[in-house]
C-alpha cells in the first residue's frame, strides 16, 4: 500500500505544478515579479490554483501515509520521478523544449531511482 501512496504523492505533486504553471502563465501580472496585488489575489482565488494547492496538501498527506509504513531512505528516491514527469508533460502541454541536456538529465534521474530503489533499506 505504501507504493500506492507514493504514486498518489507523485501524481498530485505533478498535477499541482502543472496547474500552477498553466494559471500563472495566463496571468504574468499576478506573480511576485509582476507585483500587481489585485492580480495576485485574483490568481490566489482562482479555483484551478486552489485545486493545485489542495493537491499539494493531499500529496503531503499521502506522503505521510507512505513513509509511515516504509523506510524514508527507500521511499524518498521515488519522489525524483516527479521531475521527469513534469518535464515531459511540460513539453506536451506548454510546448517547452526537451533538448539533449534535459534528455540526459531525465535519464540520469530515472537511473538513480532504479539504483536507489534496489538498494537495501
Amino acid at each position: 500500500m505504501s507504493y500506492v501512496f507514493i504514486a498518489l504523492t507523485i501524481v498530485l505533486t505533478v498535477y499541482g505544478q502543472l496547474v500552477l504553471k498553466w494559471q500563472a502563465s495566463k496571468r504574468p501580472d499576478a506573480t511576485l515579479a509582476g507585483m500587481n496585488p489585485e492580480a495576485m489575489l485574483s490568481l490566489l482565488l482562482n479555483p484551478w490554483v486552489i485545486s493545485g494547492f489542495a493537491a499539494a496538501f493531499a500529496a503531503s498527506l499521502c506522503w505521510m501515509a507512505a513513509i509511515g509504513k516504509m523506510p524514508l531512505s527507500k521511499a524518498y528516491p521515488f519522489m525524483a520521478l516527479s521531475f521527469p514527469t513534469v518535464g515531459v508533460l511540460a513539453v506536451w502541454l506548454f510546448n517547452e523544449q526537451f533538448n539533449t541536456p534535459k534528455i540526459i538529465g531525465t535519464a540520469l534521474i530515472l537511473a538513480g531511482v532504479v539504483v536507489l530503489s534496489r538498494a537495501p533499506a
